[in-house]
């Protein structure tokens, strides 16, 4: 049996993407979404979750790119001279390596982003992270204690194969980094593991991330195995201020339509490839 989970990120970030995710929703694929409790669009994506009892929503911890939830003088490592969190995640993992990151601060933002969903009224289905950061080590650790703490039974694997390819052509960079975070995501699985949080057996869309095509999802599905996996996406219309102000070379446009490509559907059922949410492991 094959059951796929099509997350889309970067829920109330915008609400360029907001639209773009409650479209891919219902007339795609997108069976699940990560909620930003920073976001500028946190508010509508939250009512918009309420107008889709099917969307599974979860919690996508950010710790780089955004303003914390905290007042900036109760995380004082974790923010720059502006207030706003680190803007990239190599500053944060140097900053981490370095001691210059404080752990109990890391601890209570996050407890702060989940809490802000929960008191939303939306029961988290799952835990993610912007950029990944919940499977480094130190902060690892930290996101399984808050699992447990609130009662959140799964969280994200980022672990893509590092044989595949698809559709997608990729920079010796991306694959080197896809490699490492591979490396770090499988250890990660293992504690998860011991702590009793459930997972799912395979994850796509990271060499993708924020460019996938028809292709690309038609490529995965039919290499897609047997078990639970992940799609990554990152679907929402077209919109001048969300390319100016996230300057990611995300194609949101793009991928909302390729979400919803009747070929796309159309595989999902020659496959018998069923769609669930985190909620279902």
């Amino acid at each position: 049996m094959r059951r796929l989970i099509v997350n889309a990120d970067d829920f109330g970030l915008h609400e360029a993407v907001n639209r773009g995710i409650l479209a891919a929703h219902t007339a795609g694929i997108v069976s699940s979404a990560s909620l930003m409790a920073g976001g500028a669009a946190f508010d509508e994506a939250v009512r918009l979750a309420g107008e889709c009892p099917r969307l599974g929503v979860g919690v996508h911890l950010t710790l780089v790119g955004a303003r914390p939830i905290l007042p900036v003088a109760e995380v004082s490592s974790l923010v720059d001279e502006t207030g706003s969190l680190f803007g990239s995640y190599p500053l944060f993992i140097k900053r981490l390596l370095r001691g210059k990151i404080c752990l109990a601060e890391v601890e209570r933002e996050l407890a702060a982003q989940i809490d802000r969903i929960r008191m939303a009224g939306i029961r988290p289905s799952h835990l993610d992270s912007h950029q990944h950061l919940h499977v480094l080590p130190g902060i690892g650790g930290i996101v399984l204690d808050l699992a447990r703490r609130f009662s959140i039974r799964a969280i994200r694997i980022p672990a893509e194969p590092v044989a595949f390819i698809g559709a997608t052509p990729a920079t010796v960079g991306r694959l080197a980094g896809r490699g490492g975070l591979t490396l770090l995501a499988n250890l990660f699985r293992q504690q998860a593991a011991a702590a009793g949080i459930r997972t799912t057996d395979h994850f796509y869309g990271m060499l993708a991330g924020g460019q996938l095509t028809e292709s690309a999802i038609l490529a995965i599905l039919r290499r897609l195995p047997p078990g639970d996996s992940e799609l990554m996406t990152h679907p929402g219309f077209a919109d001048e201020s969300l390319a100016d102000t996230y300057r990611w070379g995300y194609q949101w446009e793009a991928e909302r339509q390729a979400l919803a490509a009747p070929a796309v559907r159309a595989l999902l059922a020659e496959r018998q490839i069923r769609l669930i949410s985190f909620r279902e492991l």
